[in-house]
């Protein structure tokens, strides 16, 4: 495989993990259950954790721990071989798990169109919106303000 081509997965990869994650759990296994999902062993049962949060101030300063967040993992195997992960803030084990199966079909060749079509691309449009609603509703209470120079002396 080629580098451009291996670059081009991890991307797909990545943009269906940023859907994933912003989407509600429901949402997914409803899309996930308009399509086949093919046999799959749990690698990693889901499970909590915490995670450190640093921070730096400033943005170039020293890092330092901010503090600690919960996160929820799992990781499974297709039987075809391909190794899905899934983490998500907060402690929805079936969403990660839902999320390390949708990452395992996304690298498989013959489940990949499928879940882009049936699952990302209406989870996608949903995000989109919602975050289009968000806008519009911050832009509503928006305030411009100005200075005026009062004329003294």
């Amino acid at each position: 495989m080629n580098v451009a081509n291996e670059n081009g997965k991890q991307a797909q990869r990545k943009a269906a993990m940023t859907v994933l994650a912003h989407s509600e759990a429901a949402e997914i296994a409803r899309r996930l259950d308009s399509i086949v999902v093919p046999a799959y062993e749990i690698l990693r049962e889901p499970e909590n954790g915490l995670v450190m949060l640093r921070g730096r101030i400033g943005g170039d300063g020293a890092p330092f721990n901010l503090g600690e967040a919960t996160v929820s993992r799992a990781a499974v195997r297709l039987a075809t071989g391909e190794v899905g992960f899934g983490y998500v803030l907060g402690r929805d084990r079936r969403k990660a798990q839902m999320i390390a199966l949708c990452d395992a079909l996304v690298q498989s060749h013959e489940f990949a169109e499928a879940v882009e079509e049936n699952v990302l691309t209406p989870l996608r449009a949903t995000m989109v919106s919602e975050q289009d609603r968000r806008a519009a509703e911050t832009a509503a209470t928006r305030v411009d303000f100005y200075t005026m120079v009062r004329g003294e002396g």
